[in-house]
C-alpha cells in the first residue's frame, strides 16, 4: 500500500505541475468546460482513468480505463460512440466493481477486461435539457476469467443533464443483461447509475462529484448495492496547443457487498479535441 501511495503522489504532483505550467485560454474556457463535462457533447476526447481500490478482502485492485469518445453528426443528430477498455490488475475476486459484475475466485490476474461500447443518440442542437439514449454492449474480451464476466451482455443506456452556468448537473444510467457466453458463469443483471455534479471555477479549475453506483440484481439482498460518496477537483489546461483535462477524486463506499473495497481514488488524464 505504501508503494501505491507513493505512486499516487507522484502522479498527482506531475498532473498539477502540467496544469500549472500549461497555458489556459480564458476565451471560450467556459464552453470547453461545458463540452468536456457533457457525456454526449460532440467533441472527440481520449481519457485515461486510473482507479485504485483499497480495503477489499482479497487486496488492492487497480483499473486503467481507456475511454475514447468519437462523435458523428448525421443531419440533426449526434451519434456519440463511447468505448471503455479496462486494463485490470487484481489480487483475486473483488466484488462491487462495474467492470466485473460477477467475479470468480482466484489467485489474481493482470490483463484486459471486458470492453464496453455505448452509442448515444442525441440532438445536435439541444435545448436547455440535454439528453442521449441508445444501446450498450459489454463484450467477453477478458484475457483471464478473473478479469471479466465470461458473458456477452446488452441493454439500454441513457443520460440527461442541464448546464446552468457555472454548473453541470446530470444522471447517466445503464442496465445490462447477459445473452451469451460461458454457461458455467453466473448471468449478468447489473444496473449502473452515475449522478454527476460539476461546479466551474476561474482559470479552468472545477469541483466535481461523479459517483458510480451499481446494483448486482443476481446477488442476495445484503450484497446488491455499491454506493460511493465523495468528490474531487480538476483543471482544464493547454500545452503546446493541445487541450487537456485532469481530475483527482476520492470516494468512500457507504454501502457495499461483502468483499468489496472500502474506498477508492480516481485520477483521470484526458486529451481533448474540440470540433
Amino acid at each position: 500500500m505504501r508503494n501505491r501511495i507513493k505512486m499516487l503522489l507522484t502522479i498527482v504532483l506531475a498532473s498539477l505541475l502540467c496544469a500549472s505550467t500549461g497555458h489556459t485560454q480564458e476565451k471560450g474556457g467556459e464552453d470547453l468546460a461545458s463540452k468536456t463535462q457533457n457525456p454526449v457533447g460532440a467533441m472527440y476526447s481520449l481519457p485515461f482513468k486510473f482507479t485504485f481500490d483499497y480495503g477489499a478482502d482479497n487486496g488492492e485492485a487497480t483499473f486503467l480505463n481507456i475511454q475514447p469518445v468519437i462523435p458523428v453528426t448525421v443531419g440533426e443528430w449526434n451519434l456519440i460512440n463511447r468505448v471503455i477498455m479496462p486494463i485490470i490488475d487484481t489480487p483475486g475476486a473483488v466484488t462491487g466493481t462495474p467492470a466485473i459484475p460477477n467475479p470468480i475466485p482466484g489467485d489474481g490476474a493482470t490483463g484486459l477486461g471486458d470492453i464496453n461500447y455505448s452509442l448515444f443518440v442525441s440532438p445536435a442542437e439541444p435545448d436547455k435539457v440535454i439528453w442521449g439514449v441508445g444501446p450498450s454492449l459489454m463484450m467477453d474480451t477478458a484475457t483471464d476469467d478473473q478479469l471479466g464476466s465470461g458473458k456477452w451482455s446488452l441493454g439500454p443506456t441513457a443520460v440527461v443533464l442541464v448546464q446552468p452556468k457555472p454548473w453541470t448537473l446530470g444522471l447517466l444510467g445503464r442496465q445490462l443483461w447477459s445473452f451469451a457466453g460461458d454457461s458455467d458463469r453466473n448471468s449478468v443483471n447489473q444496473l449502473l447509475l452515475e449522478p454527476f455534479i460539476n461546479y466551474n471555477l476561474d482559470k479552468g479549475w472545477y469541483l466535481l462529484s461523479d459517483m458510480i453506483i451499481t446494483a448486482n440484481w443476481q446477488a442476495d439482498s445484503g450484497n446488491k448495492w455499491t454506493v460511493p460518496l465523495g468528490g474531487g477537483f480538476g483543471k482544464l489546461f493547454e500545452i503546446g496547443g493541445q487541450k487537456l483535462n485532469t481530475k483527482l477524486e476520492a470516494y468512500y463506499n457507504v454501502e457495499k457487498p461483502e468483499g468489496a473495497p472500502d474506498w477508492s481514488i480516481h485520477w483521470t488524464f484526458q486529451f481533448l479535441f474540440p470540433r
